[in-house]
Parts: C-alpha cells; sequence; structure tokens
C-alpha cells in the first residue's frame, strides 16, 4: 500500500474507532494505528468498516435533503422558503442540473465514500490476525455495504463506474445496464448464507441476511424482474421475522426505535447535529407554538406544544393539499399530517388550502438537542415488502387475490376497509391503486421519485402541476464535479 493510500485509510480507521467506544482507545492505540499494524488487527479493520456503514447512510450529512430531493419531483411534498430554496424548487419544477446547488452532491458522494472503504477492508481482511470466521463476516459487511451503495447510485444515476478496488485506475468508464444489474444482483445473493439471521449481528445496524434479501427485492422490483422480486419477497416473509408496526401513528417515534417492521434503518441519535433527524426543524412553521388533537388531517389522541429545546428553520417542506385530500377519511397515517396550528400571538393558523400541511411523521424527540432529533430513518419497511409482492404479483398475472390479500394486511393497520379483487378490472387499474396506496403508506420517506419512475407516472404527474419534467429526468445527472474529475465519465441524456 502506498504512503497517499495508508494516510488516507488511518484517517479512516480514526474515524471509525471513535465510533465504538472509550474501551478500544485504552488498547495502545499508537500501536494499532502503527502502519504495519492497522489492518491486521480486527479493530483497525472494524473501523474501516464502520466508516463505510456511515458513509452509505449518509448520517453525517443532509439526511432531510436526502429524503427530499427523492420526494421533491413527486406528487406529494415540496419546499418552499430559506437557503435551501433556491436549489430545490429546481427539482420541483424540474429545471434542475448537475450543479444544482446544495444537493447535487447528496446522492452521490457519501456512497462512493462507503464504496472506498468497503473496498479497503476487502483487501486487507485475508491479511488479518483474527479468526477466518471474523474475516468471512468482515468480506460479507463489505460487500453488503457496496452493492447497496452500488444499488442507490443505480437506482438514481443509473450505470456508474463498478470501482472494485483501491489500485484500479482513477478514471472508469460507466458499465452497460446488464453489467451494472448483475454485479448488484450476484454480490447480494452471494452474501446471503454468510450473514447473520436478523437479531443475531453483533450490534444493531449491521449488516444481515434479511437486509440483503429486502434489498433484492427493492432492486428487482426497480428493475421490473417481478418474478424474482415476487419469489424474494416470499422467501422473507416466510423468515417470520418481520410484522407490521400496530400503531401507524406512533411507528416513527424514537421510543418505538428498532422494532420488527423496520428491516434495515439509517441509525440517527440527538447528540449530535451531524449524526441526526433534523426533519422536523423544517416541518414546523413560522412562530409555532401549539398544535391541538384536532389541528391534524385526522385527529390524533394527544397534541403538541412548542418547547425551549426545539429549533425551527427557515427552510419549509409542506404537503400538497391534492396529497391530503386523497386520503381515506378514516385512514389512520393522516394522523401525522398537521393541518393548522397556533402561532406564539394565539391565532389560529390554517395550513391546509396552501399546500402548506406539515409532514410530521419523524415527531420531535423528547431529548432533542437543538436541531437534533435521534428519530432512526427507515430505508426498508416489511409495509413495502408486502406491497412490492403486491406489485409484483400484479405484474406478472394482473389482478389477484393474494395481491389484494397483501394490500389489506397495510390498510387493516391504517383502519381502512378491505379491497375486493372486484374492484379492479384491470392490470393497470390495481397498479393505480398500489401507486397511491405507497403514496398513502410512505410519504416522506424518499420512496416517491422512484415509485414514480417505476410505473411511468413521473412526467405525467409533474406536468399536471405544470413542472417541466421531461423523460430524461427519471435519472438525475451526475454531479459536474464527478464529471470533472473522470473524462470518460459520460453525462446522463439530457443534462
Amino acid at each position: 500500500m502506498n504512503v497517499f493510500k495508508l494516510s488516507i485509510t488511518i484517517c479512516i480507521v480514526m474515524i471509525g474507532l471513535s465510533l465504538i467506544g472509550c474501551d478500544v482507545l485504552d488498547e495502545n492505540p499508537k500501536s494499532l494505528l502503527a502502519p504495519e499494524n492497522f489492518l491486521s488487527e480486527e479493530q483497525g479493520v472494524d473501523g474501516v468498516l464502520l466508516g463505510a456503514y456511515r458513509h452509505l447512510a449518509n448520517s453525517t450529512g443532509n439526511n432531510r435533503g436526502e429524503i427530499g430531493i427523492q420526494e421533491f419531483t413527486g406528487d406529494i411534498l415540496r419546499q418552499h422558503s430559506g437557503g435551501e430554496n433556491s436549489s430545490a424548487i429546481q427539482y420541483i419544477q424540474f429545471t434542475h442540473g448537475p450543479e444544482t446547488g446544495i444537493f447535487a452532491g447528496t446522492l452521490w458522494s457519501p456512497k462512493w465514500s462507503a464504496i472506498r472503504n468497503a473496498n479497503i477492508v476487502l483487501e486487507n481482511v485475508e491479511e488479518g490476525n483474527f479468526s477466518t470466521e471474523k474475516k468471512d463476516l468482515f468480506q460479507a459487511e463489505a460487500r453488503f455495504i457496496r452493492a447497496v451503495a452500488y444499488y442507490k447510485l443505480y437506482l438514481a444515476f443509473g450505470p456508474v463506474p463498478l470501482r472494485t478496488g483501491t489500485d484500479q485506475p482513477l478514471n472508469l468508464p460507466r458499465p452497460s445496464e446488464e453489467e451494472m444489474q448483475q454485479f448488484i444482483e450476484s454480490e447480494l445473493l452471494d452474501i446471503i448464507p454468510s450473514l447473520p439471521s436478523p437479531g443475531r449481528e453483533s450490534a444493531y445496524g449491521r449488516a444481515h441476511n434479511g437486509a440483503t434479501k429486502a434489498y433484492l427485492i427493492k432492486f428487482y422490483l426497480n428493475t421490473k424482474q417481478w418474478q424474482k422480486s415476487a419469489n424474494m419477497a416470499q422467501e422473507l416473509i416466510n423468515m417470520a421475522q418481520y410484522d407490521l408496526f400496530p400503531d401507524y401513528e406512533n411507528l416513527f417515534k424514537v421510543e418505538n426505535e428498532m422494532n420488527n417492521e423496520f428491516i434495515w434503518v439509517i441509525q440517527l441519535t440527538a447528540s449530535t447535529e451531524l449524526n441526526s433527524n433534523t426533519w422536523i426543524t423544517a416541518a414546523f412553521p413560522p412562530n409555532f407554538a401549539k398544535a391541538e388533537p384536532d389541528f391534524f388531517a385526522k385527529p390524533i389522541d394527544e397534541g403538541f406544544e412548542w418547547r425551549e429545546s426545539l429549533t425551527r428553520i427557515a427552510s419549509q417542506y409542506t404537503l400538497y393539499d391534492t396529497f391530503v385530500d386523497s386520503f381515506d377519511p378514516d385512514d389512520e397515517r393522516q394522523k401525522l399530517i398537521m393541518i393548522k396550528y397556533s402561532n406564539s400571538d394565539g391565532d389560529i393558523i390554517d395550513l391546509y388550502g396552501n399546500d402548506d400541511s406539515r409532514p410530521f411523521k419523524f415527531w420531535p424527540d423528547p431529548n432533542n438537542q437543538g436541531r437534533a432529533h435521534g428519530n432512526d430513518l427507515p430505508q426498508i419497511r416489511y409495509a413495502d415488502i408486502l406491497l412490492s409482492r403486491a406489485e409484483a404479483l400484479n405484474e406478472i398475472n394482473g389482478p389477484n387475490q393474494e395481491s389484494i390479500n397483501l394490500i389489506n394486511q397495510v390498510r387493516n393497520r391504517a383502519g381502512i376497509d378491505d379491497l375486493s379483487l372486484g374492484d379492479f378490472s384491470s392490470q393497470d387499474e390495481l397498479r393505480e391503486h398500489i401507486l397511491k396506496e405507497r403514496g398513502w403508506e410512505f410519504w416522506a420517506e424518499g420512496l416517491r421519485h422512484y415509485d414514480l419512475v417505476r410505473m411511468g407516472k413521473l412526467v405525467e404527474f409533474a406536468q399536471a402541476r405544470e413542472a417541466n419534467a421531461q423523460s430524461h429526468h427519471a435519472r438525475y445527472p451526475i454531479p459536474q464535479g464527478a464529471i470533472d474529475a473522470n473524462p470518460v465519465l459520460e453525462q446522463n441524456p439530457g443534462y
């Protein structure tokens, strides 16, 4: 390993070791970080791996913005006001390009950092002074991180250079669609036997075979490999490890983290803003003082009052009235949508009617530190697996009873009436309903852009609200900085 690469890796290890705890730092870190030792010891490799997990999650970046950029192009959520608006409005209006302000690298840079760390682990783990069992696990975890990072990059940008080692040329071209898909699929399939079952991993948030199967389900769904998605979804359901949390209103609260519906999450804490959930700071309206129980689209059991520890920001994340109107009146999922509030002067301010209802999905953390809240951000939930299998089966067979039954599981938790097979006379009708159901279930979770692309509705829905959407907007532009750094990296068409 050359000196430049070594110095980068030492920095990565030091960051990773800071996540392990003080017990690690008591064990003579000077000798651990010596060039001849630091990647030969379990703690050093684990430090690089923990850094990879953090980069994959973008847990030290703008997670609010990462969700937002994947919602702004859709029909559910928008942004206005504050410093973010000059960038966000370009995604909302489909005028965004390779240099779109603060959001340009949000989906790009952290994933490449995760891939780099994963490759360092894979190149060094075999020489480590620890057990073969531990080496195999480290390899499987590194491959999981790398494959998921590539899946996320592919979903957003299409094929990107497959960098599988630190000694490859700096300038790599884009692979074909087939090469990219084959790499992601084969990597995830190959590591399933080497990863622990859910709950048996060494710490919450580390890779397990349930998460691997869940990512395969989503990969197959978004690449329209319907039978593979349906089969893998059934395999995960048969694991009997997951279930729907009984109460949607409380599903996303800090006190209910690590529940059996969350298959994979971005772990966040309220200890520091750089590793926290800041969503609610952009959901609070100006001068917010209080929300009574009946100030929500469906009344909740207990209202919410402003407290001194909370912070609001100028950037405002809000919901379109058309989306709020689309819910069944009895739908429990409305309980997290605030439609009015009392301000500090005691005035009641209407939000609904102005495309200004507030997404309170990530309810304020009772132990927040200013902007920092500890709510984990779900990446894949069990509800997504149920609706993914329902969608895949419809794409294979058209309307069928099993798809209806799967959708009804999700609707039952929401407190609304069951669907019947007779409600749908065609595949298109059921597809359109599944898209609506996914909107009601997953609003503000960063899934809408890809759902609209997969179902061929992105351009239609955007143009309906007079946005400048075109077919090439299905993929985001590669950041200009990446194009400048790699002369053989071609930009996506249309940008």
